[in-house]
């Protein structure tokens, strides 16, 4: 997996167990869905999205119907940049 999240430009501290490649972003890790929709609404100059590590209150990650909590989703630029997309 280490090649293909290379040539998808994900720098190594924002690395994460899954993969997505969704209408030209790179998702990263257990990004919640509202914030895709939220991503493609806006179409940000961006390389994508990521929640580096495995959250442990992130979707598929805690119970069942409980919501986000206790973590960011970034932004991540081809360079390398970051920012706050949504904290929870």
């Amino acid at each position: 997996m280490d090649p293909i999240k290379r040539s998808a430009g994900i720098p190594d501290p924002l690395q994460s167990c899954h993969t997505a490649l969704v209408e030209g972003y790179v998702i990263k890790g257990h990004v919640p869905a509202a914030d895709i929709k939220q991503l493609l609404k806006k179409r940000p100059n961006i390389a994508g999205l990521t929640a580096p590590g495995m959250p442990m209150k992130s979707p598929g990650m805690q119970a069942p119907k409980l919501a986000p909590k206790d973590y960011a989703v970034l932004t991540f630029t081809e360079d390398g940049k970051t920012s706050v997309f949504t904290k929870y």
